[in-house]
């Protein structure tokens, strides 16, 4: 019996997650450079064929990773926009960004490093900016917030929330098991959020 169209986009779509965990993975462990479309095949349990039938190549990967990590940020965004309170927005955004790191602590790894690419390697620099990018508008949205709060100087208010946050982001990415990641939670919405 021959599959339905939903049984075939069902596959494809497996598909698709596998290459991009495979990559991942290897992204994570090897490096970019050092992950070649054959590596990804392998570890994706795929043809290298089959994998050239969803991707044109290993950019063409990597860019849709990142706009998958962007849609991310967007959704967290947009969350904190439909909540009425800026306490309640400022504590979507920490509860979302602190348990994405908690749930994927080196995907966070990647994306900051793939965040700090020197502005001389041409090919991944441009996926740098737009990650950045996404960044400074979640800056500029914290901004607004803060100034719905009535804080005295919000931008600096939204600079210094953004740093302790991207800082407990960045000791949980780097130390997952040995971190007090609710105790931290706790203590960044009382301070922000009250």
């Amino acid at each position: 019996m021959p599959r339905t169209p939903e049984e075939n986009e069902r596959i494809r779509q497996l598909s698709i997650e596998k290459i991009r965990i495979a990559a991942m993975q290897l992204f994570i462990n090897r490096g970019y450079y050092a992950t070649s479309i054959n590596d990804i095949a392998k570890q994706a349990g795929i043809s290298k064929g089959l994998l050239y039938n969803y991707y044109s190549g290993k950019e063409e990967l990597l860019s849709e990773m990142v706009d998958e990590r962007i849609n991310e940020v967007v959704e967290v965004m947009e969350g904190a926009k439909s909540i009425d309170t800026p306490s309640k927005q400022l504590e979507h955004i920490i509860n979302g960004a602190i348990d994405n790191i908690q749930q994927n602590p080196e995907v966070h790894r990647f994306y900051l490093h793939l965040q700090t690419q020197p502005a001389a390697d041409e090919e991944l620099i441009k996926y740098s900016k737009l990650l950045i990018e996404e960044n400074a508008r979640l800056f500029e949205l914290q901004c607004e917030i803060f100034e719905r709060k009535g804080v005295d100087n919000p931008r600096q208010r939204s600079l210094y929330f953004s740093s302790v946050l991207q800082g407990i982001m960045y000791m949980i990415s780097t130390y997952p098991q040995k971190f007090p990641i609710e105790a931290l939670k706790k203590q960044i919405i009382n301070e922000f959020c009250n």
